[in-house]
């Protein structure tokens, strides 16, 4: 039988300083879900992270909304929060939905009062970099209108326009005595409907875990994983005995057939987007796989803080 790896925490690729904050704090003695919340927090705070809290994408209104979402293993509760403004830290809301309400997800008003009342304090989230990436968007929607986009050598150049970003950062943590805790925070798909909410605070679909098998999440199209109930489907088959990176491929592959039946799909039968999983599993083994080729993780443990290549189902990377 292999060591037990001890304390071990995955996540997206832009978590590499989360994932290595979190194995910190459950090193010192913080639970899984307070782990993976501290983690995360880098990102919700960091106005140069354009997919989470401060500085996140807005809707097509230019106002930015944030979704949320934490579990906690040995209790098996949750919390979470969608459509949630002016608050930059949308995961430690859900933490304390999950901790002081007996309810699992607030939304748009009724979130913001909540946090209100829990003495977070409201902040303008759009930064001067948010805001011309989004203007941006807006003037260049139509050539018939009366906006003008801005000229060549402005910020209008920055490559994150050259496509519709999804950003997303999702955690998962595993504690030394093989508890687990999990959080999945974002902006939401940059310019949505005002009110559109993905996967991300939807238990289930954006994360999930069951103390007895592992945890679960997932970052890119959230209708995609809601539509498969992403996370929730690679702990049943991790319960069923599928390696994490098994089990990501298997429900991956789930998603391209409903892609191919929603609309989703190109002439090839490819998904014309994109969209990884990330699993942990009870005894530490672990693995992440996308329907596109190239995409890393983050991996943190005794060993050190890392990015590992997942695994994919098709190599082309164009939509």
């Amino acid at each position: 039988m292999a060591a037990d790896p001890g304390a071990r925490c995955i996540a997206s690729d832009n978590g590499v300083a989360a994932v290595a904050t979190a194995v910190a704090a459950m090193s010192a003695g913080a639970a899984p879900v307070d782990a993976a919340v501290a983690g995360v927090n880098l990102n919700e705070l960091d106005p140069e992270d354009n997919s989470v809290g401060y500085g996140g994408l807005p809707n097509e209104d230019g106002v930015v909304e944030l979704d949320a979402a934490v579990m906690d293993g040995p209790t098996h509760r949750a919390g979470a929060v969608a459509s949630i403004r002016n608050i930059k830290t949308p995961s430690r809301v859900a933490l304390q939905v999950m901790r002081r309400s007996d309810h699992v997800l607030l939304v748009g008003e009724g979130a913001l009062r909540f946090a209100r009342a829990h003495g977070f304090v409201e902040e303008s989230l759009l930064t001067e970099k948010s805001r011309k990436l989004w203007l941006y968007w807006k003037e260049t929607l139509s050539a018939t209108d009366d906006w003008f986009p801005p000229t060549d050598d402005e910020i209008a150049r920055d490559p994150v326009l050259k496509r519709r970003p999804t950003g997303t950062i999702h955690l998962s943590a595993r504690n030394a005595a093989g508890d687990f805790g999990c959080t999945t925070t974002t902006s939401g798909l940059a310019f949505k409907i005002p009110g559109r909410v993905g996967d991300s605070p939807l238990i289930g679909d954006g994360l999930y875990l069951d103390n007895a098998v592992g945890s679960a999440g997932g970052t890119g199209r959230g209708e995609a994983s809601i539509l498969a109930c992403g996370a929730f489907a690679v702990v049943e088959r991790m319960r069923a005995g599928r390696s994490p990176l098994d089990a990501c491929l298997d429900i991956l592959s789930r998603v391209v057939d409903q892609s191919r039946k929603n609309g989703n799909a190109d002439g090839n039968g490819r998904p014309t987007f994109n969209l990884s999983l990330y699993a942990l599993a009870k005894d530490g083994s672990y693995g992440s796989a996308s329907l596109l080729a190239g995409c890393k993780f983050a991996v943190a443990d005794a060993t050190g803080t890392r990015l590992e290549t997942g695994g994919h189902l098709f190599e082309a990377t164009a939509r």
